[in-house]
């Protein structure tokens, strides 16, 4: 009997259907996530976090407009990152591209979706705030050798309308300008 069961569970494995993480519980992920946003606007903010299969699912709703999302288990960098609302979709679907493309290429198929009208993109500056580090210490609710960047949103802005450069370093620079994807990078020194 006990032959048998390994023999389904094996089965089951190998089909997909057991397949459970090692993932932070809820109020775990939500007090790490919400890390990244300005303090002002954490408690009222929407978290997105990982259930045990890994899938993004929504840990709190929130009432004003940004998102969080908790930490990607799967992944053994630890990031959080809070966002405005109105980049969800563009948000989710390179959470979905990302298990298909990597690197720029995710980054191209987005920004075709979006100059095809297919993919919702703002086309006023949004916000998004990049907390990492070595990982999240939830006795004292504190990410380990945090370092927050950020990020704004402004697609289809170049040099030429920014008056910024495109290289990288300390001050703020303009990432893929001209792109649905373009943004400026404030990436203060680490410590």
């Amino acid at each position: 009997m006990k032959t048998n069961s390994v023999v389904l569970f094996m089965g089951l494995l190998a089909q997909g259907t057991v397949h459970a993480l090692d993932v932070a519980p809820p109020a775990d992920q939500i007090a790490s996530a919400i890390l990244a946003a300005p303090k002002e606007r954490r408690s009222e903010a929407t978290v997105l976090g990982y259930n045990g299969r890994g899938e993004v699912v929504t840990l709190r709703k929130g009432s004003n407009n940004l998102i969080c999302l908790a930490d990607d288990p799967t992944d053994k960098a630890f990031s959080v990152a809070c966002y405005h609302k109105d980049l969800e979709p563009f948000m989710a679907r390179g959470r979905e591209l990302a298990a298909t493309y990597k690197g720029k290429e995710r980054h191209e198929v987005r920004w075709k979706e979006v100059d095809e009208g297919k993919l919702k993109m703002p086309r006023e500056a949004r916000m998004l705030y990049v907390l990492s580090g070595k990982g999240y210490d939830a006795a004292k609710g504190e990410v380990t050798d945090s370092y927050l960047r950020w990020v704004v949103y402004s697609p289809y802005a170049t040099p030429e309308s920014t008056g910024l450069s495109t290289t990288p370093g300390v001050a703020p620079w303009l990432m893929y300008p001209g792109t649905a994807g373009a943004h400026i990078m404030i990436s203060p020194p680490k410590k």
